[in-house]
């Protein structure tokens, strides 16, 4: 993600492919482990703070809602910071502001308190982390780069299975105080990670200043013209309203079918390890020759197999019952991720990706805000969990439905045709720095005036 960050570093600089780039790319690793598992594992402690504040399914679902906003909805405050600071500086104060806002919240006397201390600090530090960290992955790798975004991405399931029976763990043995206060030192980690982001030098010119670098636009909101990002962005936001929404709850479920808290926290850390496989092997499908013009419709796919599992899952009675829909959902769930970007970046193309993913997780920051709390409501008016996970699957099957009647309809040619066509138009009162055309070209020979296929669009 990260896309809306418009810093490139030093020009004229050849990414090491490895060497200290490795250190970068496990720094790179832990915080996207921790930016996007922590959210869900915090729902771990939901149930304790409902006994100790008084509050209702839809309070404590705030917390989640809050933090994934602040991950996603900051990506423009995150541009800012890192091109008037660098990367190493914004990271080491995003790493801080994480950990101050869990040990702040082990002391917090109301969920409000709970709501500034967990959901914004922590969250808005955790934004901090998240996209310098991508940008310094990508300066340090050029060839490799496929394969070093493809395992920094898999820090989120794998850090979602650690932290979850974690989280519980600590709450049986030091109640949710305790364990938000440790959770608040392991997030410490973040900073140590930050000073791992050691930036990368240009070489000095032989003689004479180096040219100016043109300057460009932080957010282009051109995007809005193209018909293909429109009903993107459309079937993204519904999408977001019912993604959530299962992981956050699945646990609590459990607890109210009777099972053991050890064993309901557990039901995460299964979709967490499905999760980990369906990722990669989503993205190799999508890249096969026949089956990339139509990444769109398997996109959709994705969409349509995780509302449906949504639906079925509603109807489970048991644990056994939990476990099976936690499998599916892993897969479902991992298909969504491995696609979502790489169909964006068909859409719109290479040049107007940046811009365009920050819009996306712009929007996406509004109906996270309301997906979880909107299923506590119901949650906290009818008592019936299935009618949650039933809400959430009618969300996301309609947000499939959405993708593939637009891009059908409302979409002459295909996202590949229409950006190559593009590509080919001469550029109208645009002017183009050498440097970058020479780096494209040093970097992308096989796929010059072609839609690119990386992984780090399938975070």
């Amino acid at each position: 993600m990260g896309g809306a960050v418009v810093d490139e570093g030093p020009t004229g600089i050849k990414a090491p492919d490895g060497g200290w780039g490795w250190a970068v790319l496990w720094g790179c690793f832990v915080i996207t482990g921790f930016s996007y598992a922590f959210p869900k594992a915090v729902s771990v402690f939901f149930k304790e703070l409902m006994r100790e504040f008084g509050i209702g399914y839809s309070d404590s679902a705030w917390i989640s809602s809050i933090l994934l906003a602040m991950l996603y909805g900051t990506g423009p405050l995150c541009s800012v910071c890192v091109n008037r600071f660098g990367c190493r500086p914004v990271m080491l104060a995003g790493g801080l502001l994480a950990s101050l806002g869990m040990v702040a919240a082990s002391f917090c006397g109301s969920i409000i308190q709970l709501y500034l201390t967990t959901g914004v600090i922590t969250g808005l530090g955790l934004a901090l982390n998240f996209q310098p960290s991508l940008i310094m992955l990508n300066r340090y790798f050029s060839r490799r780069r496929p394969m070093a975004n493809g395992l920094a991405a898999a820090g989120s399931p794998v850090f979602l299975c650690a932290l979850s029976p974690l989280g519980q763990l600590l709450q049986d043995h030091y109640g949710w105080r305790g364990g938000f206060l440790i959770l608040g030192g392991l997030l410490l980690n973040c900073c140590v990670c930050a000073a791992l982001m050691r930036p990368l030098e240009a070489p000095r010119p032989a003689a004479g200043p180096a040219p100016p670098r043109a300057p460009r636009r932080l957010l282009d909101l051109s995007v809005f013209r193209d018909r293909g990002f429109v009903v993107y962005a459309l079937a993204a936001s519904i999408m977001v309203l019912g993604l959530f929404v299962p992981p956050v709850f699945v646990v609590s479920y459990a607890k109210d079918l009777g099972v053991p808290d050890t064993q309901a926290a557990f039901l995460l850390t299964v979709l967490g390890f499905i999760d980990i496989f369906a990722r990669p092997t989503a993205g190799f499908i999508a890249g096969l020759k026949k089956v990339r013009p139509y990444s769109v419709y398997l996109f959709s796919f994705a969409m349509f197999f995780n509302g449906f599992t949504d639906l079925t899952g509603s109807t489970a009675r048991d644990y056994g019952g939990l476990v099976v829909f936690c499998i599916f959902f892993g897969i479902s769930y991992g298909m969504v991720g491995a696609l979502q970007f790489e169909v964006l970046m068909a859409i719109v193309g290479t040049q107007k990706f940046s811009s365009a993913i920050g819009l996306v997780l712009l929007l996406e920051a509004i109906a996270v805000l309301i997906g979880p709390p909107s299923g506590g409501k119901l949650l906290d008016a009818t008592h019936v969990y299935q009618y949650v996970f039933v809400l959430a699957g009618a969300e996301v099957l309609t947000s499939s439905l959405v993708l593939v009647l637009g891009n059908f309809f409302c979409i002459g040619k295909r996202p590949e045709v229409a950006a190559e066509e593009e590509r080919h138009k001469p550029p109208e009162d645009v002017r183009v720095d050498s440097r970058e055309v020479e780096h494209f070209l040093k970097t992308e020979p096989e796929k010059n005036g072609e839609v690119v296929h990386t992984p780090e669009t399938s975070v």
